[in-house]
């Protein structure tokens, strides 16, 4: 994939509140002032104690307010800042939605059943609200870095993955999690500034999939395993990061009737089998691997994992009275940076060059902000 330096214009599209099918939306004054326009008419600015509300019609049309003044039917409504470093309340009414405050502009269209509201916002804003989703609070700041750097090369490389429907990047893990702005922890801030445009590739220069997950349980996984496609930088290895932290291990009872009945139902396993029959509710996973007993029955472990929203593929069982017991290591699908074993890297002092190159090895990390980056091979850090 060849891309210019525009590519990497720093405003990103976000579609937000995409769990739900938002009917009614108030946007409040929180810092700074916003203006408000219907399709190209400009109805004023947000003012302290002031509020607008967008309302979605089956039409394909939105309804805008300020206050309880219904100011007209619209294609589009836009709320955007008139000064930097402004931040906005989003209240979903319909459904109810705790609030959320956002930095930048909005764009917001009807969609399919629901609003499209879409934050058009600074790339490094969208990513400190990313870091903070992704890892929470009071984490060390090498680990912020490390997050930054991860969640900026993901998102300039999949920055196109909702195209069709308008914007970039969605809110939801199946891009990154970015739920709110920067709320708790000021040291994500000078993260994502420290890390200010570095980002993973390979040796031709392409965009890593910079993959990660809450806690590997030991072992991260092979890309294949989980996606039926190889990933050539990314090969399982042993992890004692992450195997002591809260998220290593977790087990989960389920009925052997509903156990019994899914394996037989779906996959047609040979119950009757003298070998595999007696097998039907006992696995050892000693370590990561991708079929539930062996490849030749095609029972992939992640569907197990999906049908009976386990935390991981990562699991060995046996029986207990009606029961089958599930005994589990990590958290998420494995593949790339485990999150918790980069958190425990960071409070042991290694820094966030230390910690990519322990989860991504033999990559490089440069700068986006180069205009030649594209054009380059091996140079740059070289780590």
């Amino acid at each position: 994939m060849v891309l210019s330096i525009n590519t990497f214009a720093q405003q990103m599209h976000i579609g937000v509140f995409r769990d739900y099918k938002t009917q009614r939306l108030v946007f409040a004054y929180n810092n700074g002032s916003y203006s408000v326009f219907g399709d190209t008419l400009n109805f004023g600015s947000i003012l302290p104690n002031e509020f607008i509300e967008v309302s979605y019609t089956p039409e394909g049309k939105v309804i805008l307010k300020k206050g309880i003044s219904e100011l007209g039917t619209f294609t589009k409504i836009f709320v955007t800042q008139n000064y930097p470093n402004t931040s906005i309340i989003l209240n979903s009414k319909s459904p109810i939605v705790k609030e959320r405050k956002y930095k930048d502009d909005f764009e917001i269209t009807a969609g399919n059943g629901g609003l499209n509201i879409i934050n058009l916002v600074d790339l490094n804003n969208y990513l400190a609200g990313v870091v903070e989703s992704e890892g929470g609070p009071g984490r060390e700041l090498e680990y912020y870095k490390v997050q930054a750097l991860m969640s900026r090369t993901y998102a300039l490389k999949y920055q196109s993955r909702h195209q069709k429907e308008g914007f970039d990047l969605c809110d939801k893990v199946h891009c990154q999690a970015y739920h709110h702005m920067l709320k708790y922890t000021p040291i994500i801030d000078s993260a994502v500034q420290q890390t200010n445009g570095i980002v993973m590739t390979d040796s031709n220069g392409q965009l890593l999939d910079a993959y990660f997950h809450a806690n590997c349980g030991g072992q991260t996984s092979e890309a294949d395993i989980v996606w039926n496609k190889a990933v050539p930088y990314l090969n399982s290895f042993k992890d004692t990061f992450c195997i002591y932290t809260k998220q290593a291990t977790w087990e989960k009872r389920i009925s052997q009737y509903n156990w019994q009945k899914f394996l037989i139902s779906k996959y047609n396993y040979p119950f009757t089998d003298s070998l595999y029959g007696g097998l039907i509710f006992t696995f050892n996973q000693p370590q990561r691997l991708a079929f539930y007993q062996s490849p030749t029955l095609g029972i992939p472990l992640r569907d197990i994992r999906e049908e009976f929203s386990l935390k991981s593929t990562y699991f060995s069982c046996y029986p207990d009275g009606n029961d089958v017991v599930i005994r589990g290591r990590g958290f998420g699908h494995g593949v790339g940076l485990c999150q918790e074993g980069a958190m425990k890297m960071a409070r042991y002092g290694y820094n966030y060059l230390q910690i990519a190159q322990y989860y991504f090895p033999n990559v490089y990390l440069k700068n986006s902000n180069n205009e030649s980056f594209f054009n380059q091979k091996k140079e740059g850090f070289g780590y």
